[in-house]
């Protein structure tokens, strides 16, 4: 491998394995105010305007949405890692005049929401020149509750103006808590063969991450309040990442793992590690990685992440598209005064009958 410079991995296969063995041996550990729990409710086969692709027929899904890269990456390699994969369960589904109306949906959109629920949460692909086509979801009333919240991770700032506006007309709602992100897409593989420093072997060394790093690693992940820690320990007996230990005291300096949907968590280096080199290292080695497992690399980068984005560039990634996460959350207390102002003229009106 052109990336044993960095660390030595003699069989891929080995590695998965003891891996998996120390997951089995982990996995009965709970953490406090992440418990497991498990979404019970009917899988609906067909909404109004969608209906739910069968796993023996995402890879014609994959096809179609090729055509709209870079813009349907997130959604393409999220369906990839489902079926190479499957750290998560995931419900896919399409339009009904799918391909011509190319828009598509996977429930959940995230790992971790309030009540745990298939549908509290969404993953949407509609290409940004048509967005027209988001017509479709706003008439959708058998796969989306409109009148309870819906979390979404980072998508498409297009797609989420458009949520915006229908839960605007719809309840009187709108986005919340939105927090916005950069989708850089590797473009340049000659730019990955950057030629860095060795770390010093007296300082720190990389290694593949182990499922004993999962609580620390979770705890200083910046989007916890939208992914389980079920899903981390998944994906360290899956997916590959690599940690920076000090040489010292063996303490994780700096992480990066690959995602549920292809791309690349964002990276981690503890405050006091920082500006030591390691994230560049971190980052060129798993790319190689990913690209090696036969994924297309991708980032989110929060947009006042200046030393993220230089670091990135560095290594040939370019930025695609801006993206944005939060919760569409409705006017609750708008819809019950609809509904009474609804029924009182209903009833002024039987009033209204009887003289």
């Amino acid at each position: 491998m052109a990336f044993q410079h960095y660390f030595e991995i003699q069989d891929l296969n080995q590695f998965n394995q003891d891996t998996h063995n120390k997951f089995m041996k982990f996995q009965n550990q709970k953490y406090p105010g992440h418990s497991e729990k498990e979404s019970i409710m009917e899988i609906i086969s067909e909404g109004r305007n969608f209906q739910l692709v069968k796993d023996e027929s995402l890879h014609e899904v994959l096809e179609v949405l090729q055509k709209f890269f870079p813009y349907s990456i997130k959604f393409h390699q999220t369906i990839r890692t489902y079926l190479k994969d499957k750290v998560w369960q995931f419900y896919f589904y399409i339009s009904k005049a799918w391909p011509e109306d190319p828009i598509c949906l996977h429930f959940p959109g995230c790992t971790f929401t309030p009540f745990s629920k298939t549908y509290e949460s969404v993953g949407i692909f509609c290409p940004p020149d048509q967005l027209d086509k988001m017509s479709l979801i706003e008439n959708e009333d058998i796969l989306f509750s409109w009148t309870e919240p819906i979390y979404m991770n980072f998508t498409h700032v297009g797609i989420m103006n458009k949520m915006d506006q229908i839960f605007h007309s719809k309840v009187n709602g709108g986005l919340i808590g939105n927090i916005y992100g950069d989708i850089y897409v590797h473009e340049f593989p000659g730019e990955l063969e950057l030629e860095l420093e060795t770390l010093p072997p007296s300082e720190a060394s990389m290694k593949p991450l182990q499922i004993d790093n999962v609580k620390d690693i979770y705890d200083l992940y910046p989007a916890n309040d939208i992914e389980s820690i079920e899903l981390f320990e998944k994906l360290f007996n899956q997916l590959p990442g690599f940690g920076i230990f000090s040489r010292n005291n063996s303490e994780l300096a700096a992480w990066s793992l690959q995602s549920y949907y292809g791309g690349m968590f964002s990276m981690q280096t503890k405050p006091e590690f920082r500006r030591k080199g390691y994230g560049i290292q971190l980052a060129q080695s798993l790319t190689k990685l990913v690209i090696h497992r036969g994924y297309l690399p991708f980032v989110v980068i929060r947009p006042e992440n200046n030393a993220s984005r230089s670091l990135y560039t560095k290594l040939g990634f370019r930025k695609a598209f801006e993206t944005v996460r939060g919760v569409f959350k409705p006017n609750t207390s708008s819809v019950e005064d609809d509904k009474e102002n609804e029924e009182k003229f209903n009833q002024c009106d039987r009033d209204r009958n009887k003289n």
